[in-house]
């Protein structure tokens, strides 16, 4: 006898709507016997993690907060990932965004007009386009592999953010900080709940999921990026463009990852600092495969990528735990999730 790992005839269509709510049930699981094993009180841990962040009216907006950015991000990437073209960038891509739009806002530092901040959004999305474009254009030109050509354009855009915070960019009243100087109120986004940080970048993320929604269920480009994602032959074969499908996975991505670095600087940092983002374009990638690349289930898994985020922030506070404790969460996450996926499309059986 001895086991063997065979597809199933037909994967489960409810098993993988449930396979998420499972992966955050091992994770947290997983958690308290993590805290355990740190000489924590699971319970304690599971209380200061999870329940401490959202307790009051502050903690429910800071939660809001920081999943802006993440569904921003998360949106552009299913456009994406949904035609099979694994933009693996939109950290770099968010970055060079907020140069974009924070390049702008500091240009017309002393503009009063009311159009600089719809100008930034736009700049941000144009710089998101232009990063994501790079690895589009090698990719149809040379048949370069976008997962490592986004990927290393990361590191490029940390060190272009890097320069110009510590050179051109930075603010010469700034104490020698690597930093720009603050925006002014033109250039900032408004505050939607007075007493809080949470601002109108909201509003723009909820537009992105109806766009995003309406897109990817309810129009016929949508339905070219589905069928080249699940059946590249049967999309070729109906003359669905491959060089067209590239380009528009990269571009709305980087669009999205573009506004939401503007997002970030004209929100809760104000300015532009080496570290306008802790891995929200990373982050993403979770949150849409969680959501099931649908943008319904990636608003309610980018509120939960956000809690993890605040939870992180709340043991380094309470527990006197690394706040990179969250990145460990957000590990667990993701691999229960593929394992979920696995065992939804394949099963074990005995063999003789």
């Amino acid at each position: 006898m001895w086991l063997k790992f065979e597809q199933r005839p037909e994967p489960s269509r409810l098993m993988r709507y449930l396979s998420p709510l499972l992966a955050v049930g091992l994770m947290v699981a997983s958690g308290m016997l993590l805290f355990h094993l740190l000489g924590k009180s699971p319970v304690e841990g599971f209380k200061v993690f999870f329940l401490n962040p959202i307790q009051d009216k502050y903690g429910v907006a800071e939660l809001f907060l920081k999943a802006t950015p993440l569904i921003l991000c998360a949106v552009g990437l299913s456009v994406g990932f949904r035609g099979n073209i694994w933009n693996i960038g939109a950290e770099g891509q968010l970055l060079i965004g907020a140069l974009a739009g924070g390049g702008l806002a500091l240009h017309f530092h002393d503009s009063s007009s009311l159009l600089l901040l719809p100008a930034m959004i736009i700049a941000g999305a144009l710089g998101g386009m232009f990063w994501a474009a790079i690895p589009a254009w090698l990719r149809t030109r040379f048949n370069a592999n976008e997962i490592l050509t986004s990927l290393m354009l990361v590191y490029i855009a940390e060190l272009i953010v890097s320069w110009l915070v510590h050179g051109p960019w930075m603010d010469p009243d700034g104490f020698n900080f690597p930093q720009t100087r603050l925006f002014q109120a033109k250039a900032t986004m408004p505050i939607l709940v007075a007493g809080t940080r949470l601002n109108a970048g909201l509003l723009i993320a909820v537009g992105a999921l109806i766009a995003g929604w309406i897109f990817m269920n309810r129009s016929f480009m949508g339905y070219q990026m589905k069928v080249a994602g699940q059946a590249e032959n049967a999309g070729r074969y109906a003359g669905f463009s491959a060089r067209r499908t590239v380009w528009i996975g990269m571009l709305v991505g980087g669009a999205m990852a573009g506004i939401a670095g503007v997002a970030e600087i004209a929100g809760p940092v104000g300015q532009i600092t080496e570290h306008i983002s802790p891995g929200y374009g990373f982050a993403a990638m979770i949150v849409a495969f969680v959501g099931r690349l649908d943008p319904v289930g990636i608003f309610f898994s980018g509120l939960l990528m956000a809690l993890l985020y605040l939870g992180g922030e709340q043991a380094q506070q309470y527990l006197a735990l690394p706040y990179s404790i969250s990145k460990v969460f957000q590990g667990l996450l993701l691999f229960f999730l593929l394992c979920s996926d696995v065992f939804i499309t394949h099963r074990i059986r005995w063999k003789k």
